[in-house]
C-alpha cells in the first residue's frame, strides 16, 4: 500500500503576502514529502477565500522542479465546472515538466463556488459530470477528437497539444459516497478514490464492492481494480499530543463547515471517537495510525494507496512538516514490513 499526502492549502494568512507565504510552505512540504519517499501529494481545487488552490496544475508544476520521484495529482480537479480540453493540457503539460509523474484526480468537490463562479447551473449537476468525463476520456485517448455534447461547443476533429509523456495519463475518479459515481467508474476502467472524513471505513466496504463487482461484471481482471483512500490525519510523536494539537484544529474548521450547512457543532468525545480504533479520522502517533491504515487497508478488501489531508489554517507550518517527516520515515516503512 501506498502513502501519500493531500492538501488543499488551507491558509489562516489573509491578503496576498499570506498567501504567497503559505504557497511557498506547500512548496516545501512537497519537497520534504519527496525527500522521505512518500509516493503521490495531491492538491485539491478550492475556489474560497481560506483555500489557495483553485490553480492545482500551476502549483504542483512549481512543485515538479523541486522534486524528483513523488508523483503530483489534483486531489480533486473539479471537471464539471471547468473545461475537458484546458483540464487536459494542464496536466499534460505537467506531465512533461515532471518527467511522467503527473495524475489527475477528477470529481464533483465538497463545495459549490465554482459551478456559479464559471456559469454553470447546479440543476445539470449529474448531466455536466457524465458528459465533462466522457470528453476527458476521448482527449485522453485521442490527439484529434470528434464530439458533442449539450454543455460544450462540439469538438469537429481539432487536435489537443501537448500530449502527455504517460501513455495513457493516469486519471482516477474521486467519490464522497455516489454509488452511480463508482459503477461509471468501475465501467469506465479508471480507479477509484474513496474520500473517508467521517464514521468508519468499515462503512465504506459496501462501495469498494460495488466497484469491484461492476469491474468484473463489464469483463476487466478483478486484480487490475484499483481503489485508493483520501483520509484526514495527522501525526505527532505520542498520540496524545496529536490528539491535543489537531483537536482545536479540527473543531474550527468543521465547525465553519456546520454552520454554513447547518450541521451541530463537533465535540470533544466525537472528535476522540472518530480518532479511535473504528472512527475515520487518522490522528494519532505513528504506530497508531500504522495500525489504523494496517485495519483500514483489511476492511475495504485492498487498497492501493492512502492519502493523508494532512494541513490545516490553525495548524503552523513546523507541525505538518513533522506530521510528513514521521508518515514517511516511520508509517510507510512499518506499513511495508506489514
Amino acid at each position: 500500500m501506498q502513502i501519500g499526502v493531500d492538501s488543499f492549502v488551507s491558509t489562516g494568512k489573509r491578503g496576498a503576502v499570506g498567501d504567497a507565504r503559505r504557497v511557498q510552505e506547500l512548496l516545501e512540504e512537497i519537497e520534504l514529502a519527496d525527500q522521505v519517499g512518500l509516493s503521490c501529494f495531491g492538491i485539491g481545487e478550492h475556489h474560497r477565500p481560506d483555500y489557495v488552490s483553485s490553480a492545482p496544475a500551476v502549483l504542483l508544476a512549481a512543485a515538479a522542479t523541486r522534486t524528483k520521484h513523488i508523483r503530483l495529482s489534483s486531489a480533486v480537479t473539479v471537471l464539471s465546472s471547468d473545461d475537458p480540453v484546458r483540464v487536459f493540457q494542464q496536466f499534460a503539460t505537467l506531465d512533461l515538466i515532471s518527467q511522467g509523474r503527473a495524475e489527475l484526480m477528477v470529481g464533483r468537490g465538497s463545495f459549490i463556488e465554482s459551478y456559479p463562479l464559471f456559469g454553470y447551473d447546479l440543476s445539470d449537476y449529474e448531466s455536466l459530470a457524465g458528459e465533462k468525463l466522457e470528453l476527458l476520456l476521448k482527449i485522453r485517448a485521442s490527439e484529434h477528437v470528434t464530439w458533442s455534447g449539450q454543455h460544450r461547443a462540439p469538438l469537429t476533429g481539432q487536435g489537443v497539444y501537448p500530449r502527455p509523456l504517460q501513455q495513457p495519463l493516469p486519471i482516477f475518479v474521486g467519490v464522497g459516497g455516489s454509488p452511480d459515481s463508482v459503477v461509471r467508474a468501475a465501467k469506465l476502467g479508471l480507479p477509484l478514490a474513496i474520500a473517508i472524513i467521517g464514521g468508519s471505513p468499515k462503512q465504506f466496504r459496501p462501495l469498494a464492492d460495488l466497484y469491484r463487482q461492476t469491474w468484473s461484471e463489464v469483463g476487466r481482471a478483478p486484480n487490475d481494480a484499483i481503489v485508493v483512500v483520501h483520509n484526514l490525519g495527522f501525526l505527532a510523536d505520542t498520540t496524545q499530543e496529536a490528539l491535543d494539537t489537531f483537536w482545536p484544529a479540527y473543531r474550527e474548521v468543521f465547525g465553519g463547515i456546520g454552520r454554513e450547512r447547518g450541521w451541530a457543532p463537533p465535540s470533544r468525545p466525537q472528535f476522540d471517537a472518530q480518532c479511535g480504533e473504528l472512527g475515520a479520522l487518522q490522528v494519532g502517533s505513528a504506530e497508531a495510525i500504522t495500525e489504523k491504515l494496517a485495519k483500514e487497508h483489511e476492511w475495504l478488501g485492498g487498497i492501493a494507496r492512502v492519502n493523508l489531508l494532512l494541513d490545516n489554517r490553525a495548524l503552523s507550518h513546523a507541525q505538518i512538516m513533522r506530521s510528513i517527516e514521521l508518515l514517511g520515515t516511520k508509517v510507510a516503512p512499518l506499513l511495508r514490513d506489514l
